[in-house]
């Protein structure tokens, strides 16, 4: 029997894609750093064996799956390669296990995560169905009828895929270290769009999304009455969002949420649309909607004392004004406190003013160092420098976190994509302490 080795298994994407095999019965194993990432825990629940990265974990008789983190040069890789061994990279294999279902690729520059997680939850609930979430969750059905995944646009790795169904969130410039503008990002999403076989489910409200190309039909939902599907009549209540679903014009169903935001309407009027073109039972969508609890690093909440601490994983400005602005729809009555470590240098450089500014929304701002990546752990600019640009913006590290204890009945908002959650951590064993 075949034994797959992850090179990198604590990455979100490659965590899931572990407990894909391992529920499908295959035998699976893995190799990272001696550090802890919240995406080991389901690994370790699931008895997936984690080693330290070694040259001797490679043995005859394995399949290696390489992060992509991590280059060709690498011990394991390295190893592999002498010994004969199939080495394949994560989104090339991911590419290979989508075809054995009905595939479902969710893109975009933001939401991405949010929407796969809905979406599965959702069908889930009406068919058997596998699933990967970019947070480092993932489930495989033996009889799963669909495939639920996300498709990173990073490095163009979604061309790899060729599912039966896609749908696009949104199109954004980020990655700078790798795209040049918004018309390189907007060209590999078109690029991506001709390899879906059946229908593309796009945000029309988006400008650049409004313009994609493709061999089959395109199905668009937003807020604007131009959308094949669109959201009108919305209401808020201390549990969430209900709005009225339009299909061409004509009167559909009511759903409601138990989330926040505009961004949250839009990811789940995809995920209503999907249904409704697989024909999948209304009712099912409309209570599995009400029970979604969400992903891992989207919104999540706890409260301590008089304070809600929310860890969010939002690292683009973009991201960090629909977080805030969720918020402030929630908790209209308190300080909203954002605590916020950029991750790589080239991001925050490329957004400085626009981190400042979605920043600025925030009635208090604390500010970490600046997360480096495996790709890039230095750069020329500092956290000052965002500092400078944010009036009344504090530095703050994990020994002076305590500084937050003065923002008493507020929202702490956490947010960034590297290891902000030591920060968050720090201050909860703080507030023990104390």
């Amino acid at each position: 029997m075949t034994t797959y080795h992850f090179v990198g298994i604590k990455g979100s994407g490659m965590s899931a894609l572990a407990q894909v095999l391992h529920d499908k019965g295959e035998r699976v194993q893995g190799s990272d750093v001696d550090k802890y990432f919240f995406t080991q825990q389901a690994l370790e629940e699931a008895g997936i064996l984690i080693l330290p990265f070694n040259a001797d974990n490679i043995q005859s008789g394995m399949k290696v799956i390489a992060g992509n983190a991590f280059p060709d040069d690498h011990e394991e890789i390295n190893k592999a390669n002498e010994l004969g061994i199939p080495v394949v990279r994560y989104h090339q294999f991911l590419g290979e296990v989508m075809q054995e279902n009905i595939s479902v690729g969710i893109t975009g520059a933001h939401g991405k995560t949010s929407t796969t997680g809905l979406l599965s939850h959702v069908v889930s609930g009406a068919k058997p169905t596998s699933f990967l979430i970019g947070d480092g969750t993932g489930k495989g059905e033996r009889d799963a009828k669909y495939f639920v995944f996300e498709a990173c646009e990073y490095r163009r790795h979604f061309l790899s895929y060729y599912p039966d169904y896609a749908i696009m969130t949104n199109i954004d410039f980020d990655h700078p270290d790798y795209f040049a503008d918004v018309a390189d990002v907007f060209s590999a999403f078109q690029e991506m769009a001709m390899q879906v076989k059946k229908a593309i489910f796009a945000c029309g409200d988006d400008e650049h999304l409004q313009g994609i190309q493709a061999k089959v039909p395109v199905v668009f939902y937003g807020f604007a009455e131009e959308n094949d599907f669109q959201a009108r009549n919305v209401e808020h209540d201390s549990t969430g969002t209900t709005f009225d679903v339009f299909v061409r014009n004509t009167f559909y169903a009511t759903f409601k949420i138990p989330m926040f935001g505009d961004h949250n309407i839009l990811n789940a009027l995809a995920v209503i649309a999907l249904c409704q073109y697989e024909e999948i039972d209304t009712d099912i969508v409309k209570a599995r909607l009400l029970t979604f609890e969400g992903v891992k690093r989207r919104f999540s909440e706890k409260r301590i004392g008089t304070q809600i601490l929310i860890d969010d994983y939002a690292h683009h400005p973009t991201e960090i004004k629909a977080t805030i602005n969720s918020a402030r729809q929630k908790y209209p009555e308190r300080e909203i406190v954002a605590i916020f470590q950029p991750h790589t240098f080239s991001r925050t450089q490329t957004f400085l003013a626009d981190f400042a500014d979605s920043l600025s929304g925030a009635d208090a701002v604390y500010l970490c160092d600046i997360f480096g990546s495996a790709r890039e752990n230095h750069g020329k600019l500092s956290i000052e420098d965002l500092q400078e640009k944010i009036s009344g913006a504090k530095l703050v590290k994990e020994e002076t976190i305590s500084l937050l204890n003065d923002h008493q009945g507020s929202v702490l908002i956490f947010m960034g994509a590297g290891d902000i959650q030591k920060f968050q951590a720090a201050y909860e064993s703080s507030m023990t302490e104390a």
